[in-house]
């Protein structure tokens, strides 16, 4: 029942992104380009996105188990060097190929050229992090 409810949310998720425009990197690149010709109708979907996360952890938050199973545990509230450099290349990706994570992974389903060749780089750049990270633990112990 877990990965049917699992599945439906995805699609769900995923239609939301194309009807919301998420899926073409034109109109990404426009609602970034501030100093251009910005297009700001972008900024009611993540203003939706937003209320809805804040909802979500705000209950999230009155929890004592997962909804899992298991014990709560959030995130550090730590800023560190490591999540200011992720979100540097995360915002430069953004800025430069139109599409973030989500919307790619839709896009390449849906077999657009650009999303295909950002998804592999997205992975390569994945298993990259993943080797760099065992080796710099590696040479810690």
């Amino acid at each position: 029942m877990h990965s049917l409810s699992a599945f439906f949310v995805g699609v769900l998720f995923g239609a939301g992104l194309i009807v919301s425009g998420m899926t073409d990197p034109s109109k990404v690149i426009g609602f970034l380009d501030i100093a251009g010709s910005w297009d700001p109708s972008l900024g009611l979907v993540m203003g939706g996105a937003v209320s809805v996360g804040l909802i979500a952890f705000y209950v999230a938050r009155r929890r004592t188990t997962a909804f899992l199973g298991g014990t709560m545990a959030f995130a550090e509230r730590q800023i560190d060097r490591r999540l200011i450099l992720g979100s540097l290349v995360f915002g430069i990706g953004w800025g430069l190929a139109g599409f973030c994570p989500g919307p790619a992974l839709v896009a390449f389903g849906a077999g657009y050229d650009k999303a295909v060749v950002f998804t592999i780089a997205m992975l390569a750049g994945m298993a990259l992090f993943e080797l760099a990270e065992r080796f710099l633990n590696e040479g810690t112990r």
